[in-house]
């Protein structure tokens, strides 16, 4: 009789212990390093983004977060590659806003979607930065109206460049095509970055893209920004007119932001977003993000969610008006 309490008690600690195990091993997340996948090469926003908050992450989960470039189709087989990894908080995505737009590039074209919508869940936005027309410093354009002039007496003579088909950076343009009934010529790269060194290099006229993807060619002399794509004033050229000001209805935002698998656990999904968080009030970040050209605009898991439904709604607008391009 005396044996019995202390087998009941052992007993019960070992039913304890099993149905403890699992939420232990989620507690300790993560035990390894994280792999954050940037769906473009080094150089362009997404990389210049990653790279601070992939150092301030690491900081505040006590584990290394490796930032791997998968670029190609415009971001797409980056945040394919996210979507179809296993659901466990060791792979994550620094994805910009073509994510909006692939999914419904598919469907125009007629293939099969490289992701689904919902297969990656958001949990924060870290910019969200209107795309600036930049073409060379000695190129003869002095204004967006030049620009545009030149492009309707020579259609198709303007060659600009892009991260890949309806990308961040040919989004952008097709809409200011579309509303100055002009004809550019699309040539699309695998980032951002080399699109900017084909620029450079005189390969092709014109990009749109992030600020900060540009900023240090504009200081340089190099390159020459004629307007951006949003709607008052940019932080880090407060100088450049937005396209709106110069007559034509052409808005676009180039937002950066980070996410997961849908089917993450949610207190591993708590635990990335809790870093992200941390990573967009590190002073360090702010100051890294700013100086490249791009101030941090952070939103929070369920706000982010409900921008980028938005932004999906409106870029299928866009995207069929485009049509298919191969």
């Amino acid at each position: 009789m005396q044996r019995r309490p202390v087998f009941t008690a052992a007993l019960a600690a070992v039913l304890m212990a099993g149905l403890a195990g699992p939420a232990l091993a989620q507690g300790g997340y993560p035990t390894k390093a994280i792999t954050m996948i940037v769906p473009f090469p080094p150089g362009g926003l997404a990389d210049i983004v990653a790279r601070p908050v992939a150092e301030s992450m690491s900081r505040e989960l006590g584990q290394q977060v490796v930032i791997e470039n998968k670029p190609g189709a415009g971001g797409g087989i980056g945040m394919a590659h996210v979507a179809k990894s296993p659901a466990d908080g060791y792979t994550v995505l620094l994805a910009l806003s073509s994510l909006t737009v692939i999914p419904e590039a598919d469907v125009v074209l007629g293939r099969a979607q490289m992701f689904a919508p919902n297969s990656l869940r958001p949990l924060a936005r870290f910019t969200a930065d209107p795309t600036v027309l930049a073409v060379s410093a000695d190129a003869p354009w002095k204004t967006v109206k030049d620009f545009v002039d030149h492009a309707k007496h020579h259609p198709g003579a303007i060659n600009y460049g892009s991260s890949g088909n309806y990308g961040t950076m040919h989004v952008p343009m097709e809409i200011l095509a579309q509303n100055a009934g002009i004809k550019l010529t699309h040539v699309p790269y695998t980032g951002a970055g080399p699109a900017v060194v084909a620029l450079l290099g005189g390969q092709i006229q014109a990009v749109s893209s992030g600020p900060a993807t540009v900023l240090q060619h504009v200081k340089a002399g190099k390159l020459r920004v004629l307007g951006h794509w949003g709607n008052g004033k940019l932080e880090s050229m407060p100088e450049v007119p937005s396209l709106r000001q110069a007559g034509y209805e052409a808005e676009y935002a180039q937002w950066s932001g980070l996410f997961i698998p849908s089917g993450t656990p949610e207190p591993i999904a708590q635990r990335l977003r809790a870093a992200a968080r941390a990573a967009a009030n590190d002073a360090k970040v702010k100051e890294v993000i700013l100086n490249a050209g791009s101030p941090v605009l952070y939103l929070d898991a369920p706000e982010f969610e409900k921008y980028v439904q938005a932004d999906a709604r409106r870029m299928a607008d866009v995207v069929k008006k485009i049509g298919k391009v191969e």
